[in-house]
């Protein structure tokens, strides 16, 4: 992709395990997590991004041009995780093809990495409601009016006011 030349690329993928290592011994937990999307669910992602002009802030020149080069793009990804998968810090590949399910997979798969403590919780009781509202709308403006639409945007009517 032209970011840089092939001996830095080689020189970054030798040296990436050992700074992992560094890092995770001086106590940093990394998780690393890549998101596999299919070339279909891109290509679907990348037309509608490119119809609804309020996705097409997501679709930048670099996402067109690995568009582009999907096997390219492949093959290096590919290298990197022959390079940089290691057992102090592996990789954890999560299909992507559906966000939702996609994102509840990598939150818990990253819960479960984390050594925890379960949290004192008191018990919770929900108090009574008050039979009457406790403030003084004006005239005009009664119980009819005090549930807006879902659309609908107000000021609130108090006296005084």
């Amino acid at each position: 992709m032209g970011f840089c030349t092939a001996e830095q690329h080689e020189r970054f993928l030798a040296l990436c395990p050992e700074f992992e290592k560094y890092a995770i011994e001086a106590g940093i937990m990394l998780i690393k997590v890549w998101l596999e999307v299919g070339p279909d669910e891109q290509e679907r992602r990348f037309h509608a991004r490119i119809d609804d002009p309020l996705r097409q802030w997501k679709l930048s020149p670099m996402d067109l041009e690995v568009f582009g080069r999907w096997n390219e793009y492949s093959r290096a990804r590919d290298m990197m995780f022959k390079a940089t998968d290691s057992k102090h810090a592996p990789w954890y590949v999560v299909r992507s093809d559906d966000k939702r399910r996609a994102r509840l997979n990598i939150i818990s798969h990253i819960l479960s990495q984390i050594s925890y403590k379960k949290a004192p919780r008191s018990k919770v009781k929900l108090p009574g409601r008050q039979k009457k509202a406790s403030m003084t709308t004006k005239p005009g403006c009664g119980e009819e009016n005090s549930w807006l639409r879902a659309t609908e945007v107000r000021r609130p009517c108090f006296k005084g006011h």
